[in-house]
């Protein structure tokens, strides 16, 4: 998966000389905390955010007046308050190094730009997440299974067979590693064949199932004993 397939493209951008409370009208029509900043290039120059605002303005302690705290953002532009060191990212970067940068940056977006330094995009942690459930099938019809796993080579090619052999399509599977239940190899599966019917044959083939859970026509997941 690449941050060009999970970004938000040709996102809102403003100028540096656009004034603060423009911008927080912008961010609040359109339900969202960041704006990247741009010259009249569409290179970025900088970026502003919804809590950057209130961080810079004192909206949460100013003893200002409403009125008073209104024509102050109304006179200030965003150039005055701006991210100005912003870390970027380029849209045919995998999405694991983008969800890498925000977590090693301790940041929570990063625009996408091209090698011109143009603003083609911007991803967010929302945007990461969705990419996760789509990825793992959450919302998807099907049922998932958790398997032990076995580290030598053959062990995926043969718990997928079993899957296989039984008309069972497989839409996606990954492996979690962690030092209480070892390695996991997580299936999601769909077909015909019944939940009870698959967690027998792969107890019969030598398995062992530790979680079931299978997501229904409409998105609600149902839980089952392993």
């Amino acid at each position: 998966m690449y941050v060009k397939d999970h970004m938000t493209a040709d996102p809102i951008t403003i100028s540096g000389e656009t004034v603060i409370s423009k911008a927080v009208e912008i961010m609040r029509k359109n339900q969202f905390h960041r704006l990247p900043v741009t010259d009249e290039k569409g290179k970025l120059v900088g970026l502003i955010t919804g809590g950057l605002v209130e961080e810079q303005s004192g909206q949460k302690n100013t003893s200002l007046s409403i009125f008073e705290l209104n024509y102050l953002l109304s006179r200030t532009t965003v150039s005055d308050i701006m991210i100005r060191d912003v870390t970027t990212i380029h849209e045919d970067v995998f999405l694991e190094e983008a969800a890498q940068v925000m977590i090693d940056k301790e940041i929570s977006v990063l625009p996408v730009v091209d090698a011109q330094m143009r603003v083609i995009g911007i991803i967010t942690e929302k945007d990461i997440f969705q990419a996760f459930n789509d990825l793992l099938g959450h919302r998807h019809r099907g049922t998932r299974f958790i398997v032990p796993c076995e580290d030598h080579p053959g062990f995926l090619v043969n718990v997928a067979k079993c899957f296989a052999d039984n008309d069972a399509n497989l839409e996606s599977i990954a492996v979690y590693h962690s030092k209480e239940r070892g390695t996991e190899l997580l299936i999601k599966a769909t077909g015909e064949i019944s939940v009870e019917n698959m967690t027998k044959i792969l107890t019969d083939a030598g398995y062992r199932v530790t979680g079931i859970a299978q997501t229904l026509e409409d998105g609600t997941v149902k839980h089952f004993s392993a």
